[in-house]
């Protein structure tokens, strides 16, 4: 187990580094001149040299990446070029917002996905199958932004049950929070459970028609026993390759439905970063979703591992 978690820890760390590199060769491959946009107003050729100088500008490329990976350790992503807010502090104040509504997100399509799936494979060819994959094709085919506005027409405007945009913190009002995180969570997590519940099916049937599972059924084991102890435990790992692969695109994607219910969250802030030219907020919101993802793809790898032991076994090097 050891030898299994060092190698995809090493291999993290250079997925990583790598990802540092690609960050800061992109965003200077962008057109522009950082100096001139947080210039402003102040252009002359004193001011721009000045402001070149201040912000390492003149330095050489290898400098320059020598002092963004030293300064992303510690913490210091630099200061948007637009507001003069330090992005670390734009980041720490819009992350959480999206964390919590992915992670809301992600618990309706877990809940919904993997139920629907497996009553889709275990009554395959009656009515609660057709039924399932009708649901999925439905979540699959709705955009996020038409399912948004329908919510907030009928049960904001309409019924009045939940809010129709704002966001309390979660510190705050719990209740309050959750109250306006729901409906969004909902939206944002029902074409993601169309997925899971898609791939579960698969997964389950698969593990439905093994050896193993005519095994357990002739040694007496319960149906539920069959079905929750070997056929859906198999069946986890296509299950959290999905959930972890979306989980990270949710986190950084989240922009429409950050957008309809006003938000204050990631996405926005990488949206008005694309539209504003701010550099640094941009580098920084790049760079802390290449991290996410490499986060998540950990994780992943050492949950396949302890759901399934060959894996682990296969794994880890000789």
């Amino acid at each position: 187990m050891r030898s299994y978690l060092l190698n995809r820890l090493w291999q993290s760390a250079l997925t990583l580094v790598l990802a540092t590199i690609v960050v800061f060769l992109g965003v200077r491959a962008l057109p522009g001149d950082p100096a001139l946009a947080f210039a402003g107003e102040e252009r002359d050729p004193a001011s721009l040299a000045a402001l070149r100088e201040r912000l390492g500008l003149d330095d050489s490329i290898i400098v320059q990446y020598g002092k963004f990976v030293l300064g992303a350790l510690r913490g210091d992503l630099g200061e948007s070029t637009r507001t003069g807010i330090p992005v670390s502090t734009m980041i720490t104040t819009a992350l959480p917002v999206t964390i919590e509504l992915s992670l809301l997100a992600m618990l309706v399509a877990v809940v919904l996905g993997v139920s629907t799936g497996v009553v889709a494979a275990v009554r395959r060819g009656r009515p609660a199958e057709w039924f399932a994959n009708g649901l999925a094709l439905l979540g699959l085919s709705v955009p996020n932004f038409w399912l948004g506005l329908i919510a907030i027409l009928y049960l904001s405007v309409g019924l009045g049950a939940f809010p129709a945009s704002g966001f309390v913190p979660l510190t705050q009002n719990p209740i309050d929070n959750l109250h306006h995180l729901v409906l969004p969570a909902l939206v944002l997590g029902t074409g993601i459970a169309a997925v899971v519940m898609r791939q579960t099916r698969s997964a389950m049937l698969d593990s439905l028609g093994a050896d193993y599972i005519r095994t357990a059924r002739a040694k007496g084991v319960s149906p539920r026993g069959v079905i929750g102890r070997h056929a859906l435990r198999n069946s986890l790992v296509v299950v959290i390759t999905i959930v972890g692969l979306q989980l990270g695109i949710l986190i950084s994607g989240a922009v429409v439905t950050e957008g309809i219910f006003s938000l204050p969250g990631f996405g926005k802030m990488t949206i008005d970063a694309v539209f504003q030219r701010d550099y640094p907020v941009l580098q920084g919101v790049v760079l802390v979703t290449a991290t996410a993802y490499i986060v998540i793809n950990f994780v992943v790898d050492l949950a396949y591992s302890l759901i399934d032991p060959r894996i682990r076994v296969a794994g880890a090097p000789a």
